[in-house]
C-alpha cells in the first residue's frame, strides 16, 4: 500500500511539471493594448493639449507626449520611452495627437506586455522550483522509509546468519510485522529454533553413545582380569614348559586387551568431561615405581632420579608411562632404553626403543586421536594411548613430546617442578 502511495504521488507531481511546462510553451506574450484605455488617454490628451501642465492621467496606461521636435511635454512616469525609435525598438504604442485636423505631436504608450511575461516565467519557475523539492522530499521520505523497512532488517538478518554460522543459536532474531520483512524474519526464527533442538539432540545422542562404550568398557575389565587371573595359576600350577609358556601368552593378550579397554573407557570418559586430572606434590623418588610397572617385561634399566619435589597425578602419570611401553612392547618389542634429567622448571623422562621410529611426516600427527603411523596398520590397536597421554600431560602442565631418536621412537615426558 506504502508503494503505491509513493508511486500515484510521484506520478501526479511529474504530471504538474509536463502540464506546466506544456501550458508556458504554448503561451504566446500577450502585447496588445486595450483600446477604450487607448482612446480615453488619446481624447483627454487631445483636452489638455494647450495646457499640459494641468493634465491628468486618468486611465492608469503609461505614454510620454512629444511635440512636432520630439520634445517631452508630459511623462507618466520614469524609464519609458522618450523617442520614436525607442519606442519602435521597445514594441511600444506610436500613435498621432491631432488638434483641428493637423498632427500636434506623438503619443508613445508603454507596451508592458515584456513584463506580464516575465512574471509568467518567475510564477512557472518557481512553481517547477516546489515540485522538483516536493519530489526531492518525497524521495527522501521513501529512501528513510526503505532503510528502516528494508536495509535495517537486511542488516540485522546478516547478522543473525553471521550468528548462526559461527554456532551461537541462543539469541533469537527479533521479529517486526512492520517491515516486509517481518515473516521472513519468524521464519529465520523457527530455523534457528529448530537447529538448535537437532544440535541438542545430537549433542544428547552422542553423549549417550559415549556413556555407553564406557560402560561397556569398564564391564569388559571384569572378565579380562579374570582371565588374566586364571592363566597366572595355571602357569603356576603347571609343570610343562609348553602348557606355560601358552599361559604366559594368555596373559600377555589379556594385558593388551585391559590396555586397549582402558584406552577406550579413557577417552570416552575424557571427551564426557568426566576424567578427572588432580596433580599433587610428589617426590622424584617414586617415578621409579611407576616406571617399573609399566616395564613389565623388563626391557629396560631404571637409572638414576635426581631428588626433587614433583607436580603430578601419580595415577595419570602412571597411565602415562603405561602407554608408553605398551607402544614400545608392540610395535618395536626391542629394548629401551630410559634417561631421566632435571631442567629448569621440569623433570625430563626420555624413553627410546630400537624400532627404527616412524616416519618424518607422520610423526607431527601421532598423538591425535585414532592416528597411527603407517609401520602399525598390521597391529591391533586404536590410536588412542598416545593421544590419551599427551591430554594428562597437559592437564598436569606437563608435556609429551615424540620425535625420532638415533635408534628408534623418543618419547620425552616432561614432568613439571612444584612452585614451577
Amino acid at each position: 500500500m506504502r508503494k503505491n502511495t509513493f508511486r500515484i504521488a510521484l506520478f501526479l507531481i511529474l504530471a504538474a511539471e509536463i502540464a506546466a511546462l506544456i501550458v508556458y510553451a504554448n503561451q504566446e506574450p500577450d502585447s496588445t493594448q486595450d483600446n477604450v484605455l487607448v482612446n480615453e488617454a488619446v481624447q483627454s490628451v487631445c483636452n489638455d493639449w494647450e495646457d499640459m501642465e494641468s493634465h491628468r492621467n486618468q486611465t492608469g496606461l503609461d505614454y510620454v507626449l512629444l511635440d512636432h521636435d520630439g520634445t517631452v511635454v508630459f511623462r507618466t512616469g520614469r524609464g519609458l520611452s522618450e523617442s520614436i525609435h525607442a519606442a519602435i525598438a521597445h514594441r511600444d504604442t506610436i500613435l498621432d495627437i491631432e488638434m483641428d485636423g493637423k498632427i500636434a505631436g506623438k503619443m508613445i504608450i508603454y507596451n508592458d506586455s515584456l513584463a506580464g511575461v516575465q512574471a509568467q516565467r518567475k510564477r512557472t519557475i518557481l512553481l517547477l522550483a516546489a515540485a522538483v523539492f516536493l519530489q526531492c522530499c518525497i524521495c527522501l521520505g521513501y529512501g528513510i522509509y526503505l532503510d528502516y523497512a528494508i536495509i535495517r532488517p537486511f542488516q540485522k538478518l546478516k547478522g543473525f546468519a553471521m550468528r548462526i554460522a559461527g554456532g551461537n543459536l541462543d539469541i533469537p532474531l527479533a521479529m517486526d510485522r512492520q517491515n516486509l520483512f517481518g515473516a521472513f524474519t519468524e521464519s529465520f526464527d523457527i530455523m534457528r529454533c529448530e537447529l538448535q533442538k537437532a544440535r541438542i539432540a545430537e549433542a544428547q545422542a552422542n553423549a549417550s553413545k559415549k556413556e555407553l562404550v564406557a560402560r561397556l568398557s569398564h564391564d569388559i575389565k571384569t572378565p579380562v582380569a579374570s582371565i588374566k587371573a586364571a592363566s597366572e595359576l595355571g602357569a603356576a600350577c603347571t609343570d610343562d614348559e609348553k602348557t606355560r609358556n601358552n599361559y604366559i601368552q594368555i596373559g600377555n593378550k589379556a594385558d593388551q586387551i585391559n590396555i586397549l579397554v582402558t584406552d577406550l573407557f579413557t577417552s570416552a570418559l575424557e571427551e564426557l568431561q568426566e576424567l578427572s586430572v588432580v596433580p599433587d606434590d610428589m617426590e622424584s623418588m617414586e617415578l621409579g615405581v611407576l616406571l617399573e610397572n609399566a616395564d613389565y617385561l623388563h626391557y629396560a634399566v631404571i637409572p638414576d632420579i635426581p631428588d626433587c619435589l614433583l607436580y603430578a597425578d601419580r595415577l595419570r602419570l602412571q597411565q602415562v608411562f603405561d602407554n608408553i611401553f605398551a607402544n614400545s612392547y608392540k610395535y618395536a618389542n626391542t629394548k629401551i632404553d630410559i634417561a631421566v634429567f632435571q631442567e629448569e622448571k621440569a623433570l625430563s623422562v626420555v624413553i627410546e626403543d630400537y624400532g627404527g621410529g616412524v616416519g618424518s611426516q607422520e610423526l607431527p600427527f601421532i598423538k591425535e586421536k585414532f592416528k597411527r603411523a603407517d609401520n602399525a596398520k598390521k597391529i591391533e590397536g586404536a590410536g588412542l594411548g598416545l593421544y590419551i597421554s599427551d591430554c594428562f600431560m597437559k592437564e598436569m602442565n606437563g608435556e609429551l613430546e615424540l620425535e625420532n631418536g638415533s635408534n628408534g621412537l623418543k618419547a620425552v615426558v616432561r614432568i613439571s617442578l612444584s612452585g614451577s
